[in-house]
């Protein structure tokens, strides 16, 4: 009889985190897909909430980009307990390019290529904690970003 108890407290306690875990992931989708649709990097940094600037995050890219099209970016957050990265480059069409999930005890880097409209600051936007930290970095654009 004890052992059907507690088989029944397992499924009890099993339900209730999967009734909770949609939840969350519903919540995260709805932040990720209004800071997809932002037409302006602002409204992209508004969408996923207030942040504010780090050091600990190192951000390379490229001073010049000659190819628009295929700008190499990459980010290594020096934040414990980093559970998102983003790119945001700020003067294109729709700012939020990528969004990455970090999972636990992995070293949070990511690189990726980005396409660049036009010369602008492009950042590397760290979840942590609960908390949102930005860095960004000027790249210069000579050809092909999504104009052209």
């Amino acid at each position: 009889m004890n052992s059907k108890r507690r088989g029944f407290l397992k499924m009890a306690v099993a339900g209730l985190g999967l009734a909770i875990l949609p939840l969350r992931l519903l919540a995260d989708f709805v932040r990720s897909e209004k800071a997809f649709g932002a037409t302006a990097a602002e409204g992209a940094f508004a969408a996923l909430g207030p942040m504010q600037d780090s050091a600990d995050i190192i951000l390379e890219t490229p001073d010049i980009a000659e190819n628009g099209a295929v700008v190499p970016v990459a980010a290594t957050s020096n934040i414990p307990g980093t559970t998102r990265m983003y790119f945001v480059i700020e003067k294109n069409p729709n700012p939020l390019a990528a969004a990455f999930a970090i999972p636990e005890g992995t070293e949070a880097f990511v690189q990726t290529r980005v396409k660049v409209a036009q010369t602008s600051t492009i950042y590397a936007v760290v979840e942590a904690g609960g908390k949102l930290y930005r860095a960004g970095r000027e790249t210069k654009v000579t050809l092909g970003g999504c104009g052209g």
